[in-house]
């Protein structure tokens, strides 16, 4: 195993990818079957995250990825063979891969009248910059590294994704290390908002929208667009962060608040703006805590019929009303 990530280190060396810059795939070609079997199986994962790979590819044909070159061991034939050595050399080199394999089955070869073993004929199988690469690559997009028993090949093109899922665990970190520094308890809940200090903001908007997901599940809410920060929002903590996985951010953590679907309530009130903002002041008043727990009590609805020269309405919470920005931008999501 440890053959197989030096191997591919080398590669990523020679090529200037560095660990942390993902790639999409690893070939591994060894003809013995158990052998990659264990590379694929409980040994996968690790190489994996010590290569930082998308995927592994095992290979038993080592013809596939591979040519073979013979060369006579000189060191083990020169005396024995005396002066008849150029005329062996000469053949031995001019071996064709059939004949390299038909020898390596049979376990001996004739040349020039000389019975030959394999202890006399170095094989090898050309890998490095001389191993077989596929029809429409070049160097630059795949290559490999061998030892003459096992041959690894990268495909060197980054895995964007892989990326992307870097770039998103970073700014996870901070919000973490924020929440620390803003002395919140785990079990705080904050909105959490994002803010590209970019001047190119496609390529952070691109990591937000593939990795949603993940970074709601691990902050425990969604991540909020700036433009989402209500005016009427308490801040609790922000940092702005730079060159962070080639990006640059700034985080704002905030108490949940209020958030309305303006258009819905204009709905109830049949278009009239000052009702609306009537009960939206109404509403930012009231303490946040006693607020949820009227629509607890209420089953999700509270009457608001308190408001001077102003009729009173139902107002549903999750259709009128959000008690988080972040569950008005989920329902937003949604539908």
């Amino acid at each position: 195993m440890m053959t197989i990530i030096d191997l591919a280190r080398n590669i990523r060396d020679r090529h200037n990818k560095p660990i942390k810059s993902p790639l999409r795939e690893m070939i591994v070609v060894h003809p013995d079957t158990d052998f990659l079997d264990d590379i694929t199986g409980k040994l996968r994962e690790y190489v994996l995250e010590e290569l930082n790979v998308r995927s592994l590819v095992p290979c038993n044909d080592t013809l596939k990825y591979a040519s073979l070159r013979a060369e006579p061991d000189f060191s083990v034939l020169g005396k024995r063979l005396g002066k008849s050595m150029g005329v062996v050399a000469k053949e031995v080199k001019a071996m064709t891969q059939g004949d390299i394999l038909a020898f390596e089955k049979a376990g001996e070869v004739t040349i020039a009248t000389h019975c030959l073993k394999l202890t006399d004929i170095k094989v090898h199988h050309l890998v490095v910059r001389e191993f077989k690469r596929p029809d429409g690559m070049t160097e630059k997009d795949i290559d490999a590294a061998g030892d003459g028993d096992v041959l690894v090949i990268l495909d060197l093109h980054p895995d964007e994704s892989l990326f992307e899922a870097g770039v998103a665990r970073e700014v996870v970190t901070r919000i973490q290390k924020l929440r620390k520094k803003a002395a919140l308890e785990p079990t705080d809940l904050v909105d959490v908002y994002f803010e590209s200090l970019d001047e190119d903001k496609s390529f952070s908007q691109q990591v937000l929208n593939s990795q949603e997901h993940y970074i709601k599940d691990a902050i425990g809410s969604p991540l909020l667009p700036v433009t989402m920060l209500p005016p009427h929002a308490v801040i609790l903590g922000e940092e702005s962060f730079h060159g962070i996985s080639k990006i640059s951010f700034k985080i704002s953590l905030a108490r949940p608040a209020l958030a309305f679907d303006s258009d819905a309530i204009l709905a109830l009130y049949s278009g009239n703006t000052k009702f609306l903002q009537g009960v939206q002041i109404y509403l930012l008043s009231r303490d946040h805590s006693n607020l949820k727990s009227d629509f607890q009590h209420g089953n999700g609805k509270i009457m608001v019929n308190c408001i001077e020269n102003q009729p009173a309405l139902e107002l549903v919470l999750g259709k009128h009303v959000f008690l988080s920005v972040g569950e008005y931008y989920l329902r937003t999501k949604t539908g």
